[in-house]
């Protein structure tokens, strides 16, 4: 009889599973949750039905868990493997995403387990400093051609923004308006420089879907400053999220011309992001619009790599190490 198993699953049963988990499959999760907590806010401001945004959020964490211990399974077998995906651009993006993930993981945990929300916002926010760490001295170390500053640093070292959406409901505003004021001058001086390379060279094709990444930390802004009632900063921001978002769409051929690849993932936390941005600043009918666009954006491209995954290409396909 023949097995129900997708082939890339079958194949490591034989040879050890999980052996080649790729770090690309964490940043459609990341989308997916940002996807969750935006159909929660649509629910708050809205009236749309709590259950989609809760089921959503609950498949998802299963998902993402599933992932977390396929990952953890290779570096069981081989530890050196995190050093080898950290060495490559969808490795970076892959791990920071995982960590990005969890912190997602504990803003939708708060209605339900506070106690837990904590727990996995420290650890998440632990391993990411870690990893920041870790990226910043291959940074420093390696050759001269890969010492460039991509929107991949948004997610190592602006990600910290993500803590508020669980911290201002959990009571802790201080800690929340502490990061927001340090992630701001980190995301500005990537900006500057990712603006500077643009006018300077054409980015290759298949690395231009990373540009939506800039669409993020503009979008967090503006929902973590509505949090905090600061509505002159979170006006600013989304404003610039608006215009990041418009420059998106009105290039989207352009960023998409090297056709669909695991870096589409790269497409998703960004929409999900601004989604929430508008609707957290009271603009209902912008925001519910982009649900309704992010929804039917997001939920294919993650069953694409998910797909991609199962049957064993994604690993090749983004040069994954091996454990």
């Amino acid at each position: 009889m023949a097995s129900s198993q997708p082939p890339a699953f079958r194949n490591q049963a034989r040879t050890g599973m999980f052996r080649r988990t790729p770090p690309a499959i964490f940043p459609p999760v990341m989308g997916l949750f940002g996807l969750g907590l935006a159909w929660r806010r649509g629910a708050e401001v809205a009236g749309l039905p709590g259950g989609i945004a809760e089921a959503v959020l609950g498949a998802v964490t299963l998902l993402y868990l599933f992932m977390l211990l396929a990952y953890l399974a290779k570096v069981a077998r081989r530890p050196g493997v995190v050093a080898e995906d950290l060495r490559i651009l969808p490795g970076r993006a892959g791990l920071a995403a995982a960590n990005l993930s969890a912190m997602l993981l504990a803003a939708a945990l708060v209605p339900y387990a506070p106690g837990l929300a904590r727990a996995v916002l420290a650890v998440a926010a632990l391993s990411h400093v870690v990893l920041g760490l870790a990226i910043l001295r291959l940074f420093l170390t390696g050759p001269d051609e890969a010492r460039v500053i991509t929107p991949v640093w948004h997610l190592t070292y602006v990600g910290y923004i993500l803590a508020p959406l669980a911290l201002v409901p959990l009571g802790h505003d201080g800690l929340a308006r502490a990061i927001l004021y340090l992630a701001i001058p980190v995301a500005l001086a990537i900006w500057a420089v990712s603006l500077r390379q643009l006018v300077t060279r054409i980015p290759p094709a298949p690395l231009r879907p990373l540009l939506a990444i800039h669409l993020a930390p503009a979008s967090l802004f503006a929902t973590v400053a509505a949090m905090l009632e600061m509505p002159m900063l979170a006006t600013g921001s989304l404003g610039l999220a608006v215009v990041i978002l418009s420059g998106l769409l009105l290039f989207g051929r352009w960023v998409t011309q090297a056709g669909f690849s695991a870096l589409w993932g790269a497409f998703t936390f960004p929409l999900a992001a601004c989604t929430s941005a508008l609707l957290a600043n009271g603009w209902a009918v912008p925001g519910l619009i982009l649900l309704a666009a992010s929804t039917g954006i997001i939920l294919p491209i993650a069953f694409k790599v998910v797909q991609a995954w199962a049957k064993g290409g994604l690993a090749i396909k983004t040069n994954a190490a091996q454990a």
